[in-house]
């Protein structure tokens, strides 16, 4: 599997990024999307809307939070965009691109992580 990177997506584009793959529910605020370097956008890979709201802005909650996506990532919904992703792995380098201004704790941290249990 090829290298996975991780960038906020107000961050500029690089050629170094490969696919860059949005990986929010949401569209992020103040970008537009001609102006994003957006390849693709995975909507059915991020937390849902309830956990994207119980868990926004509370890092201690991590772990929590982890679990939970974990468990929805098991939606087939979420594994069809999974396999997509996967795709784009086979061929070359990807970067997840997210909007939260934690770059510990977001959705994209998780899936990553979730991504290497799982390959």
């Amino acid at each position: 599997m090829a290298r996975i990177m991780l960038k906020r997506v107000y961050e500029p584009a690089a050629e170094t990024d490969g696919t860059r793959i949005l990986v929010d529910r949401l569209w992020p605020r103040g970008i537009a999307k001609e102006k994003a370097g957006i390849d693709l956008w995975l909507k059915d890979i991020a937390p849902g809307d309830a956990l994207r709201k119980r868990f926004h802005g509370k890092p201690e909650d991590w772990e929590e939070f982890r679990a939970a996506y974990f468990a929805e990532l098991k939606t087939p919904a979420a594994q069809a965009a999974a396999e997509t992703l996967r795709r784009h792995l086979e061929d070359g380098p990807v970067t997840l691109l997210y909007a939260a201004r934690d770059e510990q704790h977001n959705n994209a941290v998780a899936l990553r992580d979730w991504l290497a249990d799982n390959a």
